[in-house]
């Protein structure tokens, strides 16, 4: 995929991110692009503010793109690495490609999607990072709860 592409999509995750941080929860953000480069849908953590803990960036975003005859050829942008949960719903729906804003803070299962055939590509945006980081920092017994070590 082209990285100056790549790059744009992040763009519209990472501003999700930063309303979930708005809203007073965790910050990741994700969009779900189709093959022709339309954003499908978009969405961010939601785990705080709705007391849902399936409330991920990644099912917000692909919620809201609502149902698809395929998902062949689409793109989920998340600015941090996909957790199980979220490299599951990749796998099950066929989701050909994944954008990674960063897997410094947290490396999830995009190691696991390349192996089984998804196309990932790994950003290593330094806003992702430091905006997780920051987050960890201040926040760091939620971080925890969320990524099931709590």
């Amino acid at each position: 995929m082209d990285q100056e592409l790549a790059r744009r999509w992040l763009a519209t995750a990472v501003s999700e991110a930063r309303a979930g941080l708005a809203e007073g929860g965790i910050p990741i953000g994700a969009a779900l692009y189709g093959a022709d480069g339309r954003v499908l849908g978009r969405g961010h953590n939601r785990r705080v503010q709705d007391g849902d803990p399936s409330a991920h960036a990644e099912t917000a975003a692909f919620r809201a793109a609502g149902r698809q005859r395929s998902y062949r050829g689409t793109t989920m942008v998340t600015t941090l690495s996909p957790c199980w949960y979220c490299s599951g719903l990749v796998r099950q729906f066929g989701i050909s490609r994944v954008v990674v804003g960063e897997a410094e803070t947290f490396r999830g299962g995009h190691g696991w999607l390349a192996e089984h055939g998804v196309e990932v590509v790994v950003l290593d945006d330094p806003r992702c990072a430091s905006l997780m980081r920051e987050f960890i920092g201040k926040n760091p017994a939620l971080w925890h709860e969320d990524i099931g070590g709590g």
